[in-house]
């Protein structure tokens, strides 16, 4: 039987479960997840929190990670400064990075959601408005929210990934975890 586990991968934690850097390695899933044989499907940056899918099967581990399924993946991003509809238009369009076009993403404006503390917090500065946007891709490349929304000139301050596909973090603890069936 397939495993699939959803884990709230915590902010400063790899999205692997070794971290051959030495002298001193850093957090990895091993200190969170304690399933044998299961791997992360796609990966999320260290500084990046939110949903990482975990599963024994290769083939379920490669269409949720590979960009050719364009399956969702539903990003809560905190920015620097206050962007209109007109400033997040190109986004919607798609913009063109350093690796190539992107494809066009769905973005909105939210309220600020109801999320776990981070440690550390996030850079506080009361002359530098901030505001949060809920973007949904249908690929996946390095570090690829941040950019988008630096290129637009609105730098990600955290960034939090809420959902792919049907799964979502609802009711998932900062560092815990849950397992679906496939």
């Amino acid at each position: 039987m397939t495993r699939v586990i959803l884990l709230n991968k915590p902010y400063g934690v790899l999205s692997q479960f070794t971290d051959a850097r030495s002298p001193s390695p850093r957090p990895t899933l091993s200190g969170l997840v304690d399933v044998p044989g299961v791997y992360p499907a796609g990966r999320l940056d260290r500084d990046s929190e939110g949903l990482l899918v975990l599963t024994d099967d290769g083939h379920l581990q490669a269409r949720i990670a590979d960009p050719a399924h364009k399956r969702a993946k539903t990003y809560l991003v905190q920015v620097e400064g206050m962007p209109t509809d007109a400033d997040l238009a190109p986004l919607r369009r798609g913009v063109t990075l350093k690796d190539g076009p992107t494809r066009p993403a769905e973005v909105i404006l939210i309220a600020p959601p109801a999320l776990w503390d981070r440690d550390p917090p996030v850079r506080f500065r009361k002359s530098v408005p901030d505001c949060w946007l809920r973007i949904v891709l249908r690929e996946g490349r390095n570090r690829q929210v941040r950019r988008m929304t630096a290129h637009v000139g609105f730098p990600t301050l955290r960034l939090v990934r809420w959902a792919i596909g049907d799964w979502t973090l609802d009711g998932i603890a900062n560092g815990a975890w849950r397992e679906v069936t496939a």
